[in-house]
């Protein structure tokens, strides 16, 4: 793959999956395909959108000129093409002609009232790549998968982001806790918060304790039913609901692993990392999940505070005594973990892990603290 530079995956015995050695290349697109879309099979609860009241229905606005230059300049000429082989650079020298960029302009606002993303922008290419600092790489979890799609709808991607994201943060559907990946909340911001809780807690003579947990695999687990549920109530125009069902449905990708290319497989689930509407679309599926926690939380009066950014959450407690905080911090843990669960998503346990903030200058043992459930231990805490 010519990205800056090529990069091939390390050589390794065998890719096992289920226990076996995937040594033949439909066997290893096979495992690849089952890992990264193993969510398929998992069942949601539909009904727990029930509790989350409809926003006003807003107007789409036709997109502009000005929008389909800004999205693009934004674009690095570096960026791996897609299976189209178009780079940003050609699409640049493409838009230097009126004709063209009206054009363009004419799809991207056809696509929306036809309620139909053409399956041409449907298939994609994922590029195995490796993550960083894995002492083995036998195994399907040890690598990543990368999305490339098709250079002109991601330039569509990205002008329809924009709209979606202005109009949820607008009505408010997007929960104030969530930050990260969207305009004017940095994951920067998350230090600056923590800070304050910290500081502001001494002030009132509170320790802050928080506990901080972790999604597995969470864009490749979204499930497209509930997502397409979750369009219907953030106040979108009917045609603009009934684009982003079509858009989830019927997509395809090619693996790529070095040079080795596999034919075509069907994804029905999740949203690619490379795309330009996968943080937005994860973003309100998040959303649903932490107004619904909200809700939760305050029926069994827990007192805390929540912090997201994309894939990671912190409950943050304050309190005088810090068994009550890890009580509070117990609760509201077991809570999102059975939620997430009927969202088709999972926490990762082995991340999990709680800090205590104290301005003592003396000795600091706070109290051991057990995640546990009927199934046995969860977390078993480092003492630190």
């Amino acid at each position: 793959m010519n990205w800056v530079k090529k990069h091939k995956l390390l050589a390794v015995k065998a890719v096992q999956f289920n226990g076996w050695p995937y040594i033949k290349l439909e066997n290893l697109w096979s495992a690849l395909h089952s890992s990264f879309n193993s969510a398929q099979s998992h069942e949601v609860d539909l009904q727990l959108l029930d509790d989350i009241p409809d926003k006003v229905t807003e107007s789409w606005i036709l997109f502009s000129r000005e929008e389909l230059i800004n999205a693009i300049e934004k674009c690095n000429n570096l960026s791996a093409s897609g299976p189209d082989k178009l780079t940003w650079s050609h699409i640049r020298r493409i838009i230097q002609s009126k004709e063209c960029i009206a054009k363009f302009i004419d799809i991207a606002n056809t696509c929306i009232d036809l309620g139909c993303w053409p399956s041409h922008f449907k298939m994609s290419m994922t590029v195995i790549i490796l993550k960083p600092n894995k002492a083995v790489y036998n195994s399907p979890k040890s690598f990543h998968p990368i999305i490339l799609l098709n250079m002109i709808g991601k330039l569509f991607e990205k002008m329809i982001g924009e709209h979606l994201q202005f109009l949820m943060i607008s009505n408010n559907f997007i929960h104030l806790c969530q930050l990260g990946g969207l305009k004017q909340r940095f994951t920067t911001n998350v230090r600056v918060a923590l800070t304050h809780f910290i500081c502001s807690g001494w002030v009132k003579n509170l320790s802050t304790s928080m506990l901080a947990f972790d999604i597995f695999q969470f864009f490749p687990f979204l499930n497209h039913q509930l997502l397409s549920l979750i369009m219907d109530k953030v106040g979108l125009d009917y045609k603009v609901s009934t684009f982003f069902k079509n858009y989830l449905v019927r997509r395809k990708t090619k693996y790529l692993w070095n040079d080795f290319l596999s034919p075509l497989c069907s994804v029905d689930v999740g949203v690619g990392q490379g795309s330009a509407l996968s943080l937005m679309l994860s973003s309100l599926y998040l959303s649903s999940i932490f107004h619904i926690l909200e809700k939760c939380l305050k029926i069994l009066k827990i007192p805390i505070s929540i912090i997201s950014f994309v894939d990671n959450g912190l409950f943050i407690s304050q309190n005088k005594f810090i068994p009550h905080s890890n009580a509070n911090l117990f609760c509201s843990y077991n809570v999102i973990s059975s939620l997430l669960m009927r969202f088709s998503l999972v926490v990762k346990y082995r991340k999990t892990k709680v800090f205590y903030f104290s301005r003592s200058h003396g000795a600091f043992n706070p109290s051991s603290f057990n995640l546990t459930t009927t199934r046995g231990p969860i977390l078993l805490p480092k003492t630190l």
